[in-house]
């Protein structure tokens, strides 16, 4: 069996005709599916057999980071697609504001599971033009859990520092970081929709540093998936994680109690937020990096006010 071409990271390799059928790169033995729908299964076996034939032949592409984009648009973003078309009906808006190249999407973070990262990824791989491979920054639990970190990789995320997320900017990857962290997704359900403390702006640093510019995105609908109403410390202290949530269906109903509730989902793009205009050294200041960082905090908060009073119905929207 042939192995997978190891390629270095470059601009551009970073969308490998997004613009193509939905979700899925180009490749020469996909069969484009017809617009009235007929011999749709067809074409559904071509394409996997064709996808089955690349992994076998080794005919794929894996960029420095371990990004593979053809086992990423077959095997990891189609399972996400009934969450965020049937389940949570995400609503995407503002992607006209997501530049084509270099860039970092910054975004509030709830739900108990890290579920709005996966739908953002979502949003942006189906209906940007052209769509875009979103590649997040993840804490450094997420690349300690055995299958987990594998398929992250895989997917084209890294861990959360300066260094990797300069070298994916520089090479006009579009970068997603999610600055509350665990004080985000596992704050109790009262204090949903208050952004946390935006850590030490790390992120506003990087962007700086490469002139990309930041894009604020607001998402509203994951707070209420999981609604946290208590913590069992000692036990997330036993199995090594932030916390152990204790939600209205969960540990009481066991696996079942693991189904998100289906809340009506909100994504919103902001304008960006531009930082090529300051000066050298300027990344270095710690005034002025938290700034920057308070500024885009602030976008987001408010644009989560905004949504909130729009919004009539959890589950209805």
């Amino acid at each position: 069996m042939a192995d997978a071409r190891v390629i270095p990271l470059h601009p551009a390799d970073q969308r490998t005709g997004g613009g193509a059928r939905r979700g899925a790169a180009p490749m020469p033995e996909s069969v484009p599916a017809p617009e009235d729908g007929a011999g749709g299964w067809e074409d559904a076996v071509a394409d996997a057999l064709a996808f089955a034939r690349r992994r076998l032949l080794g005919d794929y592409k894996v960029d420095e980071f371990g990004f593979d984009e053809d086992l990423t648009d077959h095997l990891v973003v189609p399972p996400l697609r009934p969450l965020y078309e049937k389940w949570f009906r995400v609503e995407a808006t503002g992607l006209e504001n997501v530049p084509e190249s270099g860039a970092l999407v910054v975004a509030n973070h709830s739900g108990t599971l890290p579920l709005d990262a996966l739908m953002t990824t979502v949003a942006l791989r189906d209906h940007h033009d052209p769509g875009r491979h979103l590649r997040m920054l993840g804490a450094d639990l997420v690349f300690r859990l055995p299958m987990v970190s594998s398929i992250a990789r895989k997917a084209g995320h890294t861990l959360a520092c300066n260094p990797d997320a300069e070298r994916l900017l520089r090479a006009g990857e579009l970068v997603g970081v999610w600055p509350e962290g665990f004080k985000g997704i596992g704050k109790p359900y009262r204090d949903r929709y208050k952004l946390q403390r935006f850590g030490r702006g790390g992120f506003v640093s990087a962007a700086m540093r490469t002139g990309a510019p930041i894009v604020p995105c607001s998402i509203v609908g994951a707070e209420e998936i999981y609604p946290k109403l208590a913590d069992i410390r000692p036990l997330a202290r036993l199995l090594g994680v932030p916390y152990f949530p204790v939600t209205p269906l969960f540990p009481h109903f066991g696996p079942l109690g693991m189904v998100p509730l289906p809340s009506k989902w909100y994504i919103e793009f902001g304008e960006p937020v531009e930082t090529a205009h300051f000066d050298e050294g300027a990344a270095d200041d710690p005034m002025v990096v938290f700034s920057l960082s308070d500024q885009v905090r602030e976008i987001i908060q408010q644009t989560l006010y905004r949504l909130l009073s729009q919004r009539q119905n959890v589950f209805l929207g």
